[in-house]
């Protein structure tokens, strides 16, 4: 067998394991949770009832928000890096999350009533202008190292932040803004997540777009002499990491490191072809987004331990062992 027909067979067995893995996920993380319940219950005349209301309301609802989160937010820090030509950017490393959290902040203050659609307009809105600022401020200072990049941002969203807390204070709502810090899906039901599948059609489009991205993450001038309109794409890309940011956070709140970690993990063994890396991106996004919200069910059952908390550890752990293994080469 010679090398090309390996490679071959490698990627198919690859695609097929990462696959089985995400679909097992699936089925575990339907499958738990405090009320007892079994797909084979669904086959139980008596039972069908009460398995049915608690597939569709509660366990299947709670799935897919897990899920669309983490192909969403994978593919964000994906474009995200790209567009700053830096392996250590992702939304919540450039003030993106923290934009979208004061954004909610500010449409609970002003109209509490307001329907989770407005919430999550705004929010984006906010996003996109935290994101610009984040833009603006690269072009200003010069770059002399890769982790001054992601310094920035972390220094952006800490004034953000602090804005944020004041104003919680302020219109006491610091419970809210707790909440909203860590990711967690256990209120997720029927009718709280739909605004998700909002990022899966952005993610959509912005496979799309994959190859002009690919193109955008090699320069400015590079893009421009190709004849590719860098800014209207440089906005499409804020706007999609907006607005994937803004659902996300409405949804289920702030979930760390995972758009900063797997486009890594992605890039470091298929390289920075977008248009053949973001559908690994996603899957392997979305499979680590489950794992960690199983484990966050798993480790106290029946309490939780929330998302936004397991995925810090992990995430921190994985980063640092990537940064061992591979020094200075992520940027």
């Amino acid at each position: 067998m010679d090398a090309f027909s390996s490679s071959c067979v490698a990627f198919m067995f690859s695609k097929l394991l990462i696959t089985t893995v995400l679909l097992l996920l699936c089925l575990v993380s339907i499958s738990l949770g405090a009320d007892s319940f079994s797909l084979l219950d669904l086959f139980h005349s008596q039972e069908t009832g009460h398995v049915t209301q608690l597939l569709l309301d509660s366990r299947l609802p709670r799935t897919l928000a897990v899920l669309l989160s983490g192909v969403s937010l994978s593919v964000a820090g994906l474009i995200m890096q790209m567009l700053v030509r830096n392996r250590f950017a992702e939304p919540s490393t450039t003030g993106t999350m923290e934009s979208a959290m004061l954004g909610m902040l500010i449409v609970v203050a002003v109209a509490p009533a307001a329907s989770p659609f407005v919430k999550m307009a705004f929010a984006c809105l906010v996003a996109l202008a935290g994101s610009a600022v984040f833009i603006l401020l690269l072009t200003r200072i010069p770059l002399r190292t890769t982790f001054l990049v992601p310094l920035i941002g972390l220094i952006l969203g800490g004034i953000i932040h602090s804005i944020s807390i004041f104003l919680a204070y302020r219109y006491g709502l610091v419970q809210s803004l707790y909440a909203w810090s860590i990711g967690d899906f256990s209120g997720v039901l029927r009718g709280r997540y739909e605004l998700l599948w909002l990022g899966l059609a952005l993610t959509a489009i912005a496979y799309l777009l994959a190859n002009q991205y690919t193109v955008a993450g090699m320069g400015r001038e590079f893009a421009s002499n190709l004849g590719l309109n860098y800014g209207r794409l440089a906005f499409l890309g804020l706007l999609t990491v907006s607005a994937v940011s803004a659902v996300v956070m409405v949804t289920a709140g702030n979930i760390p490191f995972l758009g900063l970690i797997v486009p890594n993990i992605v890039h470091l063994v298929m390289g920075d072809n977008i248009k053949r890396t973001m559908p690994w991106v996603a899957m392997v996004g979305g499979s680590f987004a489950l794992f960690s919200d199983v484990m966050g069910r798993l480790i106290i059952f029946p309490f939780e331990v929330p998302i936004g908390t397991v995925m810090g550890v992990l995430g921190s752990v994985i980063l640092l062992a990537l940064l061992h293994l591979r020094g200075h080469r992520l940027g």
